[in-house]
């Protein structure tokens, strides 16, 4: 029987390969799914870890397998000093997203590293994971899978942007959820910082005091992918194949890539935006990057942003993917068609015990 009231540790390592979110929640039913933040930590990598998954495309398939149970000790490695630091909670799962790798859903498989086996025993807890391969069997992008915990957490609000390696959004016509992949952010900018000796562009400065390339600009936003109706996703593999040799073309100064790039992605922001009037919830690390918001709302006149509390900015991706746990676990819907244009709605999620 369902009981409907549970503890979850919610576990998401995104594409900007800068840590491993952990969120402690609590998620209840009451008349509609509800949350509450416990505690959250963003457990940071260190420069041998961001190598080694920007590295992990290129291993080969005995490598990849063995990185896949390596990366499942390290998050619950990290989960059980999260716990232990955290006393007195009981917590009935772990909902793991894990690390994209690969993410072609045209030719049907993603994989996301970080094997839950090796997590449940690490932590001694069960574990949910690998939310997306259910949906990419029955035809669909496999992502995103985050609004279902829009439409059930945030939908008071007209649309829901996460900015993080990839910049994505949700909302809701006639009750029914849609979502797709914008264009690339700090998977983009992320490199190009690193360039210039730190992970990431601090509020944008570097960007803000450099030039925009026109070229390259029109070139990136003539790409074909924004022409494409949704249900779509982006991957680390097409921005390879399709963002950096556009930017290496006119050999772009690390500065003027960062500019010319936060341009690009507040252009395609403010697109799907545009003619739209109300609130947008806006989370993720992007967040922190006040000239790419500045530059967003250069281009809106109708549509208001609103950042939310510090541990919802960064946790609210894990939140969601402890929801999808939950859901999981009672086996009802995690993954919507409407979203992801699969053949049907599903339950996403492999459940490991101990």
């Amino acid at each position: 029987m369902n009981k409907r009231d549970y503890v979850v540790l919610g576990l998401m390592s995104g594409t900007s390969c800068d840590g491993l979110d952990m969120i402690l929640c609590r998620i209840f039913f009451d008349q509609k799914w509800n949350y509450e933040i416990l505690c959250f930590e963003t457990s940071a990598y260190n420069e041998m870890e961001m190598a080694a998954l920007k590295e992990i495309t290129r291993l080969t398939a005995a490598q990849l397998m063995q990185a896949h149970a390596h990366w499942g000790n390290v998050f619950g490695e990290r989960a059980k000093t999260f716990l232990k630091n955290n006393p007195g909670i009981s917590v009935d799962f772990i909902s793991s997203h894990g690390h994209t790798v690969f993410h072609q859903p045209n030719k049907g498989f993603t994989f996301q590293m970080g094997l839950g086996a090796n997590i449940a025993v690490k932590t001694k807890l069960p574990v949910v994971c690998d939310f997306r391969t259910t949906d990419v069997a029955w035809g669909g992008q496999g992502a995103p899978l985050v609004p279902v915990g829009d439409a059930l957490f945030f939908g008071e609000y007209d649309f829901c942007i996460n900015l993080g390696g990839f910049v994505n959004i949700s909302y809701a016509i006639n009750k029914e959820r849609f979502a797709f992949d914008v264009c690339p952010l700090n998977i983009v900018l992320n490199e190009y910082a690193s360039q210039l000796g730190a992970p990431y562009d601090a509020s944008g400065n570097w960007a803000r005091s450099a030039q925009i390339h026109e070229p390259c600009l029109h070139a990136l936003n003539a790409l074909e992918y924004y022409q494409q109706p949704p249900p779509k996703s982006l991957g680390v593999e097409w921005v390879k194949s399709n963002v950096f040799p556009i930017i290496d073309h006119f050999q772009l100064s690390p500065n003027d890539a960062l500019c010319t790039m936060t341009e690009h992605a507040a252009i395609q922001l403010a697109n799907t935006l545009k003619g739209w009037v109300g609130q947008s919830l806006i989370t993720g690390g992007g967040v922190l990057n006040d000239y790419f918001i500045e530059r967003v709302n250069a281009y809106l006149t109708d549509m208001k942003l609103v950042i939310p509390e510090h541990n919802l900015v960064h946790g609210k991706e894990a939140l969601i993917f402890a929801l999808l746990g939950v859901l999981r676990w009672e086996n009802n819907y995690n993954a919507l068609k409407n979203v992801t244009g699969a053949e049907c709605s599903s339950t996403g999620g492999a459940i490991y015990c101990y």
